[in-house]
Order: structure tokens, then C-alpha cells, then sequence
């Protein structure tokens, strides 16, 4: 699915336009980047926690020429898997909607 087929379902689904649509999911994205960049940790309880984790530097090997590099330490980006997420798509079956 691309961004744009994702934004056509969130308008589809919410009764945005699709104007409105890109306008929400971009604002996620951005305020996902922007936390993560400080830090941050953000949880949708039941979708999962996206947060940040240092990796240490480390010796890898090339597979192609068997020369080893020095990787440097670096941060990256997680996503932790809510219950919710993790029991919808072991089932196949959406999750139902709280009300």
C-alpha cells in the first residue's frame, strides 16, 4: 500500500476529504519524527510504542569481499507491538472498535 492508497482509506474510513487526510497523516508523521528526534517515547495503547534505542558500535563483515568495517554507534527508531496489533493480525480478524 502506498501513502497515497492509505490516505484514500483514512478519508474513506474517517469522512474526511482526501485534502484533509493528507493533512492528518502528515501532521503524524512529522510530530512521530519530531518526538523521536528528542527522545520521546509515544504509546497508543493496544497499536504499540514508537520510541528510540542507541546501538552500540560494533565490527561487521563484508559478505562479498570478507573485509571487516567499524560500524559507528548510532540511534535508531522502534515500534513495539501493542496486544491489540499483535492479536488482530495473528487472527486475521480487525479488532473491534471501543464505543
Amino acid at each position: 500500500m502506498t501513502k497515497a492508497d492509505f490516505i484514500s482509506k483514512v478519508a474513506q474510513q474517517s469522512g474526511l476529504t482526501k485534502k484533509d487526510a493528507t493533512l492528518a497523516t502528515d501532521a503524524f508523521v512529522s510530530t512521530v519524527i519530531e518526538l523521536l528526534t528528542k527522545g520521546d517515547s509515544i504509546s497508543f495503547i493496544g497499536f504499540g510504542t514508537f520510541s528510540t534505542a542507541k546501538r552500540a558500535a560494533r565490527t561487521a563483515r563484508v559478505p562479498s569481499t570478507g573485509k571487516t568495517i567499524q560500524v559507528p554507534a548510532t540511534k535508531v527508531a522502534k515500534f513495539k507491538v501493542g496486544k491489540n496489533l499483535k492479536e488482530a493480525v495473528a487472527s486475521g480478524k480487525l479488532a473491534k472498535k471501543k464505543k
